[in-house]
């Protein structure tokens, strides 16, 4: 009867088994424009999420990091450069795989959820606990061209733990991997209130990476020592193969909002207000009301932030980022000269500019990307406009040498950062324009000017007065720039239109003279 009851009781038990559903797969989340590591503190409770970049637009409170997955779709493979640079990631040659992608935006790791004067050093400790994975994780912030800093990771000689400034977000993180499979990253956030106490959160990271197949490229060589400047928070974007095209952030069902994540007022627009710019976070992009399409700059230094018009904004470059020329960067002059760079990774002291489509007006109401089209420059020396990659190689979006315009199509609910290079001081106006298509299916464009003074010796006042524009149905020419006229074009496109000019000159010329010879030769005969 015994054996009866077990045989029976198994059989139970097989059937409830076999009855019951499988574990459901946990949902894909693309690293582009997300915040992987997003920490927030309430009171005596600290969390740890991961907010995608839908998430992160709308300020959402982001997912439980052990159930998503990140990868295998949206990565870039590559090779380890050669040098010391890239050293921390093993052999030159070997392959390695990076998380970070497009040009939808890279990957961040943000502390806006802890306010200043909260806890001690105004730092968050961020420490990989454990790796379980078939290779080796690391995570880094690219410092230039070409040069990387670690952050922490799993390989040898690698710290386990970064301490994070707090009220920031740390941009352009690449977390790499050296060889294909499944890993669980065990994360964990710490930081000492004001009283002594000690607050902490951990999760579990999901990360499964494709089989590594790196597009062949020479790297770009080690760079020109730089002039010295303040130490760098963060880092830039991956670009080490052709980026795939970018896709839309998975949006599984939102995890419910922990304690700690306060919600934030929304962003408010000003005019009138002038301001030089010579330091924090700003964003260029365009805002949708109705039919009106305007370009404007977010200016992040405040919370809220604040949509400024570009009439009223100057950005100062100061010397304190002039760098030398690295070996490998030609569009950037000759190695040893002299560049101001705005680097697309976040400095202290340096003003960081991108650009964003992520205005809820355009992410609800365009459909399609947004072209920003470069249309002129006008300023004492070149501009270009240039990304970083994962493994040091450097892809320009804008340059003024090159025959305007030019166009760069950004996708929706995008927010990125570029490096933005000017060889000489001085002030610099750069005729930008941008398009978009309504769901309605109208046409909406603007172009305005955007102003850089260049070197301590500029004075950015003198760049007020120039930066208007029109909206939707102005001047696609860009002739309407507040009262500046047409912006004067440097670079290749100025040479070419002076050389059409010049070749129609010459004919004019060559005509008029032969004209002249046939009327003496006419009169000499009717002399005859």
């Amino acid at each position: 009867m015994r054996a009866g009851a077990a045989g029976l009781a198994l059989a139970v038990l097989a059937v409830a088994l076999e009855g019951a559903p499988a574990a459901a797969e946990p949902a894909a989340v693309t690293a582009a424009g997300a915040d992987l590591v997003s920490v927030a503190l309430n009171g005596d409770s600290m969390s740890l999420r991961l907010r995608d970049a839908a998430q992160v637009s709308h300020d959402a409170a982001g997912h439980d990091p052990a159930e998503v997955v990140l990868g295998p779709a949206g990565g870039l493979a590559g090779r380890v450069p050669a040098g010391k640079s890239f050293a921390f990631l093993g052999s030159p040659g070997h392959a390695v795989w990076s998380l970070s992608a497009g040009d939808s935006g890279f990957p961040a790791l943000d502390t806006t959820g802890v306010r200043p004067g909260v806890v001690t050093d105004d730092t968050v400790a961020l420490t990989v606990r454990s790796v379980e994975g078939p290779g080796t994780f690391t995570a880094y912030t690219l410092s230039g061209l070409g040069t990387a800093t670690p952050l922490f990771g799993s390989g040898p000689g690698l710290a386990r733990t970064a301490q994070l400034p707090v009220a920031t977000r740390t941009g352009g993180v690449v977390w790499a991997f050296d060889a294909a499979g499944d890993y669980r990253l065990a994360l964990t956030c710490s930081a000492t209130l004001r009283s002594g106490r000690k607050v902490s959160a951990e999760t579990t990271y999901r990360v499964r990476v494709p089989a590594i197949s790196p597009v062949e490229q020479a790297p770009l060589a080690p760079p020109a020592k730089q002039v010295p400047g303040p130490d760098e928070q963060s880092a830039a974007r991956a670009l080490a193969a052709p980026p795939a095209a970018p896709k839309p952030a998975a949006a599984p069902k939102p995890a419910a909002a922990p304690p700690a994540a306060a919600a934030k007022a929304a962003a408010t627009t000003a005019t009138g207000a002038r301001q030089v710019i010579a330091d924090g976070h700003v964003d260029m992009g365009p805002q949708l009301s109705g039919e009106t399409w305007t370009i404007r700059i977010k200016d992040d230094r405040t919370s809220p932030p604040v949509w400024r018009e570009t009439a009223d904004v100057v950005l100062q470059v100061k010397d304190n980022a002039k760098i030398t020329v690295p070996a490998g960067a030609d569009f950037l002059g000759k190695q040893g000269d002299a560049v101001w760079l705005l680097p697309q990774s976040q400095q202290a002291g340096i003003v960081w500019p991108g650009w964003n489509t992520q205005h809820e007006s355009v992410v609800s109401g365009i459909k399609g990307n947004v072209t920003w089209t470069l249309k002129g420059v006008d300023g004492p020396g070149r501009f270009a406009l240039f990304l970083t990659g994962s493994f040091g190689k450097a892809d320009v979006l804008f340059d003024s040498a090159k025959a305007f315009p030019q166009q760069l199509s950004v996708p929706l609910n995008t927010h990125a950062h570029g490096n933005w290079a000017f060889s000489k001081p001085g002030l610099y106006r750069l005729a930008v324009q941008m398009n978009g298509t309504t769901s309605a299916g109208k046409a909406v464009t603007d172009t305005k000017t955007l102003t850089l003074a260049v070197g301590d010796s500029t004075d950015p006042n003198s760049g007020f007065g120039s930066g208007g524009g029109t909206g939707s149905g102005g001047d696609d020419d860009g002739g309407d720039q507040g009262g500046a006229g047409r912006l004067p074009r440097t670079g290749a496109g100025w040479v070419l239109t002076a050389g059409a000019a010049g070749v129609v000159l010459v004919a004019v010329g060559v005509l008029l003279v032969l004209l002249t010879r046939r009327r003496r030769a006419g009169l000499a005969t009717a002399d005859a």
